[in-house]
């Protein structure tokens, strides 16, 4: 838990009071109902604009409002930014640590993502001074052009029970459901910390900066935009209506069985807790209670699962499994790998990396950061998009860390030098099983959910 120093003492009628219409947070002219907190960077008013500007040496500092905003609301602003190598960002339902980074304060919540840097992640949610990135702009390419570089940017966000959407420019980018969002909290406008001479004196500005706290409208998210919930073995009433479906309710085993078996196994499979684990058999491929996969065969679909490794565990899920090899130990299978890259020693195996933790197993490494990496005994979101066309994409944490296409002439390249090179038209199946692999070592699986494509 953080020690909270509020910005001032909070009655009942200081907070904001629900009513359906829009009110400025910014009147034009003066910083009134604004403080700096945190940092060094400047804030001042021209032009009827909000300016902060960049100074050398000082960490991440915030003009946060005094005034506090609880329940479901819609914030509006416009911002613009000098500098397209660095970023900032908008907080809302945050709070303030008066006694963090030395006395200095930290801000800490919710953050709308600005990012005219060549990575393109404007309208991502970050958690700032908690768990980092929720919603990372990769995860919606198609919002990725929104943001206008040199130019004034609409930013819309909503908050409404426990989820929170963000629009750039009217269009729809990220979707939130999470388990920690406070019923009240500040907003503020960042200035980032500089790691170059050169970008102090660069500038951000904000205008136009309203809240409505009653009679939120907003238009529909297209039902192509992946929600990330973080709450386990859950879908929403909107991925219910985009087409998600559970695979793992959390409570049974229904929809699953053995790979070459008729039914669920015996033995080396436990659901316990809303988890779906596989237990520890000393490292014994598929001795223990063997794979299991799905009831079902499928063709195009996008497939998110979380995922615990326990220390040294290896493990994976596959997909487009026939069953039709018979061969003995795991069922083959294209492998979205789950390993333990610092402790199994397969991660040194194979060619360039290509059997490290989100690699196409054996054939194809993951481009990946150390930070978007959850250390085991965390959970981990992996997920796979196999669409219409053969385009196969895998991501982790919500960062794409490879691509390639299925049954293409590099693809099948790769497979002619590989461990798959025995089988005519590895992984070129019209369809086939999601597997979820017994390697021997215990490894836990949650909110496991499917979208198939029409």
């Amino acid at each position: 838990m953080y020690k909270i120093t509020l910005l001032l003492l909070i009655s009942a009628n200081q907070l904001q009071a629900p009513n359906k219409d829009w009110q400025s947070l910014f009147d034009g002219k003066t910083l009134s109902g604004w403080e700096v907190r945190a940092g060094a960077a400047k804030f001042s008013v021209e032009n009827g604009e909000i300016v902060g500007t960049a100074v050398e040496g000082s960490p991440n500092t915030f003009l946060v409002s005094t005034r506090r905003y609880m329940d479901d609301f819609e914030l509006e602003l416009e911002a613009m930014m000098e500098d397209s190598n660095s970023n900032s960002g908008v907080q809302f339902k945050s709070n303030f640590d008066g006694s963090a980074n030395g006395g200095r304060g930290k801000i800490f919540g919710y953050q709308f993502e600005l990012d005219p840097s060549a990575r393109r992640w404007s309208g991502g949610i970050y958690d700032e001074g908690r768990r980092e990135w929720l919603y990372p702009g990769s995860l919606n390419a198609a919002s990725q052009s929104a943001f206008r570089n040199g130019q004034y940017n609409k930013i819309r966000i909503v908050c409404q029970g426990n989820t929170v959407r963000t629009w750039l420019n009217d269009v729809a980018v990220s979707y939130v459901a999470d388990t920690l969002i406070p019923n009240q909290g500040l907003i503020a406008l960042q200035v980032h910390s500089i790691g170059k001479p050169e970008q102090a004196g660069k500038k951000i500005f904000f205008r136009n900066i309203r809240i409505r706290t009653g009679g939120i409208r907003t238009p529909e998210f297209p039902k192509h935009i992946y929600v990330v919930n973080l709450q386990p073995n859950d879908l929403t009433p909107f991925e219910k209506k985009s087409g998600w479906k559970l695979l793992f309710d959390g409570k049974t085993i229904k929809g699953w069985k053995g790979a070459y078996q008729k039914d669920f196994p015996e033995k080396g499979w436990e659901v316990k807790d809303g988890i779906l684990t596989v237990q520890r058999a000393e490292g014994r491929e598929a001795m223990n209670g063997g794979d299991i996969v799905t009831d079902d065969k499928y063709s195009s679909f996008d497939l998110s699962f979380e995922f615990k490794l326990t220390p040294g565990a290896n493990s994976g899920v596959k997909y487009f499994v026939t069953l039709s090899e018979n061969n003995p130990g795991s069922a083959i299978g294209l492998e979205y790998q789950l390993l333990d890259d610092e402790l199994h020693p397969d991660a040194k195996m194979g060619r360039e990396g290509n059997r490290k933790l989100a690699s196409l197993y054996d054939l194809i490494p993951a481009e990946k950061q150390s930070r978007f990496v959850r250390a085991p005994g965390q959970w981990n979101t992996g997920r796979i998009i196999v669409y219409p066309n053969s385009h196969v994409e895998h991501y982790l944490n919500g960062v794409k860390v490879l691509e390639y296409e299925r049954g293409s002439e590099a693809y099948r390249q790769l497979v002619s030098i590989s461990k798959y090179n025995v089988w005519e038209k590895f992984g070129e199946a019209k369809k086939g099983h999601i597997l979820l692999q017994d390697h021997g070592n215990e490894v836990g699986f949650r909110s496991i959910k499917i979208r198939v494509f029409n």
